[in-house]
């Protein structure tokens, strides 16, 4: 309640600064301010400021996945501009005619992630899961900082991954801002999906108008929304330095509890604390596409009737999440000839696949198998 609080008073404190012309000022200073500090001297300070690496992100990651017995192989795949997308693929010879199951990671999430469901899904097709470019182990760029271009550049960079791996066609599962872009990229390349999933999917609902008048916030919130804004999502993170382990080990116990049966140490959020910590690419581009709200600046119910009638939707919520589950009404009327199929996880919360994970397999084998 106090986090949308605090995104709801930045908006206000905005809107006051651009009637007086001070925004441009500011958003000019944060600008130079936010790219030179960037990719000039933290990355250069991230080893010693902050307890991580590549290399330990890649054994945090190697950790994640000891549980997973299927066989399976590991790379980069390149795609353009030097950029690389790391990728796991399941494929047993019994099951690699079926249509494959592609799994795209939400917001600062990994491939690690999905250490409780891979061999479960992976028993009856292809599985392939991919970091999304500027998270996990994939290249990290710099991204637009217009939300068209940067979401653009995130749609391009999976049409590159999947001509680059030979996939003519896949089911395409999003969690997050994972769902946001399977169905941006779906809208684009509709021939190369047959089914859409979405996991308690960000950025459909329309940017709310009347957030500021429903629920009064206090100055103090609303001074501290205003001074936070400029800076990325996770860099709170990265200014604490060495505290930053612990940190996540506090304020995430729920990570490690999700994850309980396979792992009774802090593994997951080890994984958790590299992921996030590293040159902030990707959650750049998740900055410039969400408004103050943290609503998408391009809201995906804008788009819905673009996309083709002939490809079904699955979305899957979980009972005790926060996410607001109303946009799937509007989706099914938007799509009255169309398979919409809505799917929630009893006892699950975001992180429906962790929370729950037997159920969200079984969940999702039934409606792959629909697809063949």
């Amino acid at each position: 309640m106090a986090e949308r609080a605090v995104t709801a008073s930045a908006g206000v404190v905005q809107r006051t600064m651009s009637a007086v012309g001070a925004d441009r000022l500011l958003s000019s200073v944060w600008g130079y301010a936010d790219s030179t500090l960037r990719w000039c001297w933290i990355p250069r300070l991230l080893p010693s400021w902050c307890p991580t690496s590549e290399d330990q992100l890649q054994t945090a990651e190697d950790m994640m996945l000891s549980c997973v017995d299927s066989t399976n192989s590991k790379q980069y795949v390149p795609i353009s501009e030097g950029t690389r997308l790391w990728t796991l693929t399941f494929s047993r010879d019994c099951v690699k005619d079926r249509t494959p199951l592609v799994l795209l990671h939400g917001f600062g999430g990994g491939v690690g992630l999905w250490a409780q469901n891979l061999d479960s899904l992976s028993q009856q097709r292809p599985v392939w899961a991919v970091d999304l470019l500027g998270f996990g182990r994939s290249s990290r760029p710099r991204f637009s900082t217009d939300a068209r271009e940067a979401e653009e550049q995130f749609v391009e960079s999976i049409e590159q991954w999947r001509a680059k791996v030979g996939l003519e066609s896949m089911i395409l599962l999003g969690h997050n801002l994972g769902g946001y872009l399977a169905v941006s990229y779906s809208i684009k390349y509709p021939g190369r999906v047959k089914h859409i999933v979405l996991v308690e999917p960000w950025g459909f609902p329309e940017r709310p108008d009347t957030a500021e008048a429903d629920r009064p916030v206090p100055v103090w919130i609303k001074a501290l929304g205003a001074m936070f804004s400029p800076f990325n999502p996770l860099a709170s993170l990265r200014l604490v330095g060495p505290l930053g382990p612990t940190l996540v080990q506090t304020l995430r116990p729920d990570f490690k509890k999700k994850f309980s049966s396979m792992f009774s140490d802090n593994t997951v959020s080890e994984y958790i604390y590299h992921l996030s910590v590293q040159t902030p690419s990707g959650e750049t581009a998740f900055k410039n596409m969400t408004t103050p709200e943290g609503c998408a600046v391009r809201p995906m119910l804008q788009r819905m009737e673009q996309l083709p009638p002939q490809i079904p939707l699955t979305i899957m919520y979980g009972s005790r999440s926060s996410i607001d589950s109303n946009p799937c009404s509007s989706i099914r009327g938007m799509r009255p000839h169309s398979h919409v199929e809505i799917t929630t996880i009893r006892g699950a919360g975001h992180y429906v696949f962790a929370d729950q994970p037997e159920d969200f397999n079984h969940t999702l084998l039934k409606v792959c198998s629909k697809v063949d």
